[in-house]
């Protein structure tokens, strides 16, 4: 029986460096956030439901200013990513505060998720073309495995104009594979050319028109297994870390580079902007602005 595809959103971060839960942050000309715009575009996507993964301490404001906005039009499942939701036994470091990262987060979904699903990040502005070409990829994944997708988007449209940005570089073949997958984590545009900042302090150049995953994945059910299993040995080395975080991206490159899946890379029309930092505000607000002008999206979303 074909099962609509669910979407999994990642809203458990504080936002460090925007200053707040920019999740949560208005944008639209009535109250809409980010989030708003990314279920409005999943329901008209095909999707049949939403996973969101958040931290307790703010499940009663998600709750009351996000999700009561949608609830009724369209299902909605609420998982938390707890510091000691580890397998086996393994136990945090008492002084480590940072989340386990992204695919950690993944992982939370690992009791709700059974059909085809989609990953995005709470905080950033994929469009209406990117969910339909995603939505379309993910109802032809119904009942297979090892065959995965992931929407790219050229670097260039990726940066903030306030600071580095954090992205999974991509290397595909002719045919739209993905080969690698490389997180660089200080990525900014100096002086007309992209550079990141490698952990030693040196500079690398990135070509302007590569393709970099902004979190917007699509996956079958057993990609929880994989990540299971790895994250059990990435944790044999960095259980004890402070700051090790376990990507989405490490995981994907290790099933790839193990020829476990292959990772097919959609091209879209979609121009993505997020809310890295709090000076990212006005320049989101006016590209929703323009894209209701166009008729992109009504006035207000749910009314």
């Amino acid at each position: 029986m074909y099962m609509q595809p669910t979407l999994f959103v990642m809203a458990a971060g504080m936002g460090s460096r925007y200053g707040g839960l920019k999740q949560m942050d208005a944008l639209g000309p009535h109250g809409e956030t980010i989030i708003d715009y990314s279920i409005y575009d999943a329901i008209r996507s095909g999707f049949g439901k939403v996973v969101f993964v958040i931290r307790h301490d703010f499940e009663e404001d998600f709750r009351r200013l996000v999700i009561a906005k949608f609830a009724d039009r369209i299902p909605v499942e609420v998982v938390f990513q707890d510091l000691d939701a580890l397998p086996d036994g393994h136990k945090p470091n008492p002084e480590r505060t940072k989340p386990w990262g992204t695919n950690h987060a993944v992982l939370m979904g690992r009791g709700v998720v059974k059909e085809p699903f989609a990953v995005i990040n709470g905080d950033d502005f994929y469009g209406r073309d990117a969910f339909a070409v995603l939505g379309r990829a993910l109802q032809q994944m119904d009942g297979s495995r090892n065959r995965y997708c992931m929407v790219g988007f050229p670097v260039r449209n990726t940066l903030s104009e306030q600071g580095t940005v954090s992205r999974g570089v991509c290397t595909t073949s002719p045919d739209g594979k993905l080969l690698s997958i490389v997180e660089h984590t200080r990525l900014k545009e100096e002086q007309g050319v992209i550079v990141n900042t490698n952990d030693d302090g040196s500079k690398s150049v990135v070509d302007a028109s590569v393709l970099v995953s902004m979190n917007m994945w699509g996956f079958t059910p057993d990609y929880f297994e994989y990540s299971y299993e790895f994250f059990r040995e990435f944790l044999k080395v960095n259980g004890d870390s402070l700051k090790a975080e376990f990507y989405i991206p490490t995981m994907v490159d290790h099933l790839i580079q193990s020829g476990t899946a292959s990772v097919q890379v959609l091209s879209t029309s979609s121009k993505w902007f997020g809310v890295t930092y709090a000076d990212d505000k006005p320049f989101v607000q006016e590209q929703i602005r323009n894209l209701i002008a166009d008729g992109v999206y009504p006035e207000s979303l749910w009314a």
